[in-house]
């Protein structure tokens, strides 16, 4: 047997083993799970989910309204804007429709002690989670749960 020709035979066993555990590398790290689920809790006066980020895809949210005393809700805006820089009108709730901002969806207002889900699909980019509830209090002055604080930051890879 020609001894070049069995180099270039293990040349090539050798390019073909390189060339699949190339590919079996990639299909590896390109996957990744789409959506998932995240817990948040709403608290007067803060959004807190368990985590801040999440694959895109469909998102199931499961939200406590852990009180204790106000009713709460959760609304989706996907936005570049800062949490905390929303529009609002003159009394603080944030202009769902406002420049700069998309509403992807609610769970709308559930009593302390509750908790409520929804599936969301989500796009890659930021996001803001947010109450969105304007109440009117006993003195008659009117209390956004949003400029108390109840906002968070959230990001979809």
């Amino acid at each position: 047997m020609d001894p070049r020709n069995t180099s270039r035979a293990g040349f090539r066993l050798l390019g073909a083993v390189v060339t699949v555990a190339a590919l079996g590398l990639v299909g590896c790290s390109a996957a990744k799970p789409a959506g998932g689920n995240v817990d948040v809790a709403l608290q007067e006066w803060a959004v807190l989910p368990a985590q801040a980020t999440v694959n895109a895809g469909p998102v199931n949210f499961k939200v406590t309204n852990t009180g204790p005393e106000d009713k709460h809700e959760m609304v989706i805006v996907k936005t570049d804007l800062a949490a905390a820089s929303l529009p609002t009108n003159e009394f603080g709730k944030v202009d769902e429709e406002g420049s700069g901002m998309e509403v992807i969806g609610e769970v709308e207002e559930f009593d302390p002690g509750a908790a409520e889900s929804a599936t969301f699909e989500l796009k890659p980019g930021a996001y803001v989670l947010i109450c969105n509830i304007l109440q009117d209090e006993p003195d008659g002055t009117k209390e956004s749960h949003y400029k108390m604080g109840m906002y968070t930051a959230f990001t979809v890879k």
